[in-house]
Order: C-alpha cells, then structure tokens, then sequence
C-alpha cells in the first residue's frame, strides 16, 4: 500500500507524527513538524517550493503576460492609478465625480477584497475601517450604482491566474482560447481581442466598467506624465498617455501584490518557529485527510479550475439590484457551454482573516462556516441540480476539532499583516483614496 512519505526513518517518524492519540498527534522528538510537513508535501508535490511565493520585487519570477514586461516603473505607476480618485471621471450622477477607485473594491485591510457583501464604487458612500460601512447614496437610483451582482474576488496572489474574475471571462490566452465566439463586440469581453493574459484584460476593460477614464490633460498638468514617460519609454508620444497603458500598468502592480510574509511562506523559506502546532495540525489536514490542495493549489492556493459546489448567489435586503442569470450559471454564463453551469473558479485562500463574507455570493460569514460547509458536502443552493455538482464536493469526515485546526491554518499561518506596503502614502494628485466622497473623507481622515 502506497503511502504519502516514502524516506526511511522519516517515513516512521511522520506516521507516527499523524497517529491520533485521543485526538492528539504525537511527534517523533528528532523530527520537527516542519520537517514532516516538507517531506509530506515533497512527495505530494515534488517540493515544498512550489509552494513559496516570489518577493514582489523579484519580478523574474512573478508569473507575467509576455506582452506587459513587470518594471519598476510600471509598478510604480499601476500602484498610484490603482488607488487614484482622480480617474473617476464617468460617473452617472456628477456627484460621483473623483469619488471612487480600483481600491473602493480592493481594500488592502480586507484582504484586497471588499469589506461589504456586494461592492460598491461610483454612487457609493462613506467608508469605515475597512469598507464595511459603504452604503448607496441616497442621491443615487439603484439601478445607477455601480455595485457587483457577484462578491469582488480579491487582487491578492492574482498573478498566478491566466484568466480572471469568477467565471474566467477575462483572458485571451490558456483556458479561454477557443472561447471566441463569446467575445461580443460592444460589451467588456471584447477586450479579450486585444490578446492579453487576465489581469491586463481585466484592469484594461474595468476602467471603463467601472466609470473611469485617463485624462490627458490631467495626465500633462501632474506628476503623472513623467510616471507615464518612466512606464512607456518607448511608445510614441502621442500614443503614451492612453487608458491601454494605465490598464498595463496597473496589472503590472497587481501581479506584484503577494502575500509572501504570510507565516506559512516564512517556513516555507526555511524561518522556524513561524507556526504554532495546530496550525501545523491544519496544514497536514490541508494537504492530508481533507485534500484541499487538490483544488487550492500552487503558490497563490487558488487553481485554475472551475467547480460547482451549489453554494447560493447573492441575495438578501442589502443586496442592491438583481443578480442576471448568467452571473449565477458562473463559467456556463460565459462559455454558454451547459457542462459549465454554476461552476465558479477556484478563489486563492490568504488573507481571508480579514475577509467578512465568502462564497461567489458572499452567503457564508466566517472560514469555519466554509470548512463545516464543504465537510458536509450539502448544497445550498436549490437552483443547482444535483447532476451539476463537482464530484470532489464530497463529506470530508473531519471532527470538530479537525476543523478547528483546519480554520487556524487558514487563518493564521495564511495571513500576511503587512498588505498596506501595497499602498501608497499618498497619489500624485493629493487625493483621498480608496473613496473620496464627504463621508468616506469623515471616515478616513481626509481634509
């Protein structure tokens, strides 16, 4: 019988180490639990460093799309026009005008996720501690705000994605080449045609989705043209201060934002002493009896495949406006492929300390609810059949206290508490940022 450790004296330390003894695991005294969880994972895996994430300034080897080389200076640029208020020209009430950002969706103290249910930009008012008090301005119509009929996936890791968003509609290359026939000309998913990877797609494309535009005159009258100069030396003049390449240079930002100090990367590096011993109890349930690596896999813990685990979509009071059908039916939504109804692509797992709602919809409160969710394998949602399931939404048959470790591991050793060096002190323009209507600047402090 084949089992996970295959070393000699470490393969009867580390079946000692996961014998339960009134539900207690027992070390080996010579083997250290960092030890037993590499060699645990180098048979899985081949090696522990698949697992580590690059530093964000070694960007030789941050996953990258070919036609957008990562430079410092793309990423200084992408990083100011990601947080910058100043873009929010398109608004659909002139009130909106310089109020919102990339960054009103993208909270680095939620995780860069939004710290409400549904995000919220243009129409959006006030702020909080960290997004959570956003609501609808009352000078707004519901169906003109700018709100997510799908809970705003987070940025964090994203460079190891080569499509993006829940049902992977942006992206040229991988998983959506062949899919051409669903980039229809005049809506978003056209952008695909430009032939970039995701994250450019994505930030090209969101620019105008989300009502904001680059101003060339602003641009000329501020730092940002000698940024835009520093970015792209070597597009012509005329063609250098264009929504193309602030959508470039934002990507470039985003592949950097990486939570490399998260405890568990630390002691993928070689650090000791960086996670406690039930966090270690999670980590080999993570990639033992609870097989979640099979999905959250790779450095990023995400995945690139899709699945339907029939959780619910958004709904509710405070959910503002209709969820369409094709935002439920996930990957089918997109493809128009019935095998892909209501599966929604794999999300990456750090951080999600910070995070308040979770699932596509946002319809579980905690990463506990999540785990005892996918334990009991039971699905929520009515309007999934059952034919559609994924065959790995199966009872994982952990105990209590099995998910408790589990839980710890998520969100402890997962979470890296230094996220604000991805933001900047302040943008070239001197606004406030992520938000900058009256109540956001009440919230943060802004004169």
């Amino acid at each position: 019988m084949r089992t996970l450790f295959s070393r000699g004296s470490v393969l009867l330390s580390c079946l000692i180490f996961l014998s339960c003894v009134d539900d207690e695991l027992v070390t080996h005294p010579t083997v250290s639990y960092e030890q037993s969880f590499k060699e645990m994972v180098s048979d899985l895996l081949g090696t522990p460093e698949t697992l580590i994430l690059p530093g964000e300034q070694d960007v030789s080897k941050i996953p990258a799309d070919f036609r957008n080389e990562i430079t410092p200076d793309k990423i200084i640029l992408g990083k100011f026009l990601f947080h910058e208020t100043g873009l929010a020209l398109n608004p659909k009430n002139d009130l909106g005008t310089g109020t919102y950002s990339c960054s009103s969706c993208h909270i680095a103290e939620s995780g860069f996720q939004s710290g409400l249910q549904q995000g919220m930009a243009d129409g959006g008012l006030g702020f909080g501690f960290k997004g959570e008090s956003r609501i609808m301005n009352p000078a707004y119509q519901p169906d003109s705000v700018d709100v997510q009929p799908i809970r705003v996936p987070t940025i964090l890791n994203a460079a190891f994605q080569q499509v993006v968003l829940w049902n992977g509609q942006f992206g040229a290359n991988g998983l959506n080449s062949g899919t051409e026939a669903q980039w229809t000309e005049g809506t978003p998913k056209a952008t695909n045609y430009l032939g970039f990877d995701g994250l450019e797609t994505q930030a090209i494309a969101g620019l105008s989705v989300h009502r904001m535009a680059v101003d060339t005159s602003m641009i000329n009258n501020s730092p940002y043209k000698q940024l835009f100069d520093r970015a792209f030396p070597d597009s012509p003049e005329s063609d250098r201060y264009t929504q193309l390449n602030a959508g470039l240079s934002i990507a470039a930002f985003v592949r950097t934002v990486l939570a490399n100090e998260a405890p568990f990367q630390k002691m993928l590096r070689g650090e000791q002493n960086t996670m406690t011993e039930e966090e270690f109890k999670g980590a080999f349930l993570f990639y033992g009896k609870a097989k979640c690596y099979q999905c959250h896999s790779g450095p990023g813990m995400n995945g690139m495949d899709f699945h339907a685990l029939g959780m619910n979509d958004l709904s509710g009071n405070q959910v503002i406006g209709q969820v369409d059908e094709a935002t439920k039916k996930g990957r089918g939504g997109f493809t128009n492929n019935s095998a892909d109804d209501f599966k929604f692509k794999t999300p990456p797992l750090y951080n999600l300390r910070d995070v308040s709602f979770f699932g596509h919809g946002g319809s579980f409160k905690s990463v506990r609810e999540v785990i005892k969710y996918k334990n009991a394998a039971r699905a929520q949602n009515p309007e999934v059949p059952t034919n559609k399931l994924s065959p790995l939404f199966t009872p994982l048959k952990l105990s209590d206290k099995e998910i408790d470790q589990l839980t710890l591991f998520l969100e402890n050793a997962l979470h890296d508490p230094n996220l604000n060096r991805y933001v900047p002190e302040a943008t070239p323009l001197g606004n406030c940022f992520p938000n900058a209507d009256e109540q956001s600047k009440i919230d943060l402090g802004c004169d």
